[in-house]
């Protein structure tokens, strides 16, 4: 179980580092654009594209971070009444749905990749147009193994709440 922990924390470290430099990076870009048009009265004509792909990126790494530290979308308005072992069993069997979805879209993301490599266009400063969008399978796979992980923790019998912020 600890091993399955440490991969878990190991990779949401990764991911926060990511998420942390493209947040930094769209921040800049975008104040640069700004300070460009309205100094200058010129830009960068690949900048707002590069800004909406790394928010597609940053979406994907948040939602991965958020299944890390359980924080996704749920509805708990009756499992505030159900017994800790039905609590265990349902939340084991919801991160089990969300892994299959998730493959489910993983798979599906592949295939949309795969069609954007054979296509051959180009992204922003000769980039193939596919490095754009690869993160959208590997989000999905970021959350699948999220997920996994979860329900294994859950089908051990061992489960240790995250501290959650400010506690």
């Amino acid at each position: 179980m600890k091993l399955i922990r440490a991969a878990d924390a190991i990779l949401a470290r990764a991911e926060t580092i990511l998420l942390i430099t493209f947040l930094g990076a769209m921040v800049v870009m975008a104040f640069l654009q700004v300070v460009l048009r309205n100094v200058f009265g010129t830009g960068l004509l690949w900048g707002d594209t590069l800004v909406r792909h790394m928010l597609l990126w940053a979406g994907f790494l948040g939602g991965a971070l958020a299944a890390f530290e359980e924080r996704h979308i749920s509805i708990d308005a009756l499992t505030k009444y159900l017994s800790p072992r039905i609590k265990h069993i349902a939340a084991l069997l919801t991160n089990l749905f969300a892994a299959v979805v998730c493959y489910a879209l993983a798979r599906a993301a592949w295939t949309f990749l795969r069609d954007e490599m054979s296509a051959g266009g180009e992204f922003i400063l000769a980039l193939p147009g596919w490095v754009a969008v690869v993160i959208i399978p590997i989000g999905y796979a970021l959350l699948m193994i999220h997920f996994v992980l979860k329900v294994l923790e859950h089908a051990s019998g061992v489960v240790v709440p995250r501290p959650k912020e400010g506690a």
